[in-house]
């Protein structure tokens, strides 16, 4: 496996977004890139570029504005920018996969969002359809209106009371504070990641990952939330495109698998034509770490193989 690095200006027009790309020892069949979640980076996703790569993919993705190594100077981390910067990660994405179809033409590219780059990739789906062979959105949800609504309105005054890159604790309580009560007594604050304690040490220990989101950072999450629970914007999409939802079923950010299949209904009733729904007994949030791990590998291959087109001969 050979490991690429590089830079590109974001569309926020003043950091440079870090890139990652691994390759195969061989000719590529076709490039997975990969949207990570909130508060990580993408060199954690490594595990899976090498099992990728071993059987032909190439994979790449980006750290988001204020994550990673895409800080500008001065910036504020787990911050994507004011109002409507969601759409900045989004055209991130958007340049990354322009770049990865002139590295590889005529490839084809699956796009894998986790978290919350699962829902920066359905935001994706729905302003550049047709771009990607197929999706597959992990460790995803879907918040009811009302919920979105009343989170926004707490974000707001919590950005008049703050800044914009401030934080606050009821901000926190709201946005993670909950994932953990489904697993208490909790041993540490993130015990909702895994049931492997290890991959939560590991999570826990490293300085790129963890810590408290902006104010404005969870304005733009639930904002980009809001447009994707509307009908009308997901019938943007490419209704012809495959895509595979996978979560643990003891996920909170999905509600324990009850906000994946809502999300799963929603593109059904968008007219979505080729959508299917993996969940696994028992994990968590983070299934590429936790002790399922292999199995979901294996099961993403097989299922973007299954979507390429058959060898000629």
């Amino acid at each position: 496996m050979q490991k690429n690095e590089w830079t590109f200006p974001s569309a926020d027009g003043g950091t440079q977004i870090h890139a990652v790309e691994w390759l195969p020892e061989g000719d590529v069949r076709a490039v997975v890139q990969i949207a990570h979640g909130v508060a990580e980076y993408i060199d954690r996703y490594e595990p899976l570029a090498a099992y990728l790569t071993e059987q032909g993919f190439a994979v790449l993705g980006n750290d988001h504005i204020g994550h990673g190594k895409s800080l500008a100077e001065g910036a504020h981390r787990l911050w994507f920018g004011p109002l409507g910067s969601w759409d900045f990660a989004v055209d991130d994405l958007y340049a990354l996969r322009d770049a990865a179809g002139k590295k590889h033409p005529g490839a084809p590219v699956f796009l894998l969002g986790h978290s919350m780059g699962s829902f920066l990739a359905r935001t994706y789906l729905i302003r550049y359809p047709g771009s990607v062979t197929g999706a597959i959105l992990m460790g995803t949800g879907q918040m009811s209106p009302p919920l979105i609504a009343a989170g926004l309105a707490v974000a707001e005054i919590q950005i008049a009371r703050v800044g914009e890159w401030g934080t606050s604790p009821l901000v926190d309580q709201l946005a993670f504070g909950a994932y953990n009560k489904a697993f208490a007594p909790n041993r540490t604050a993130y015990d909702w990641l895994s049931v492997n304690p290890e991959n939560v040490d590991a999570y826990v220990a490293d300085p790129l990952c963890g810590g408290s989101v902006s104010v404005g950072l969870f304005r733009e999450m639930l904002r980009g939330m809001r447009m994707l629970s509307k009908t009308a914007n997901l019938k943007k999409m490419n209704m012809d495109m495959p895509v595979l939802f996978v979560s643990g079923s003891m996920d909170p950010v999905g509600d324990c698998g009850r906000g994946v299949q809502r999300a799963f209904r929603g593109f059904q009733r968008a007219g979505m034509r080729d959508v299917s729904l993996r969940l696994y007994p028992g994990a968590r949030h983070e299934i590429l770490n936790d002790d399922c791990r292999e199995t979901v590998y294996r099961d993403l291959c097989e299922w973007m193989t299954a979507q390429l087109p058959a060898p000629e001969g």
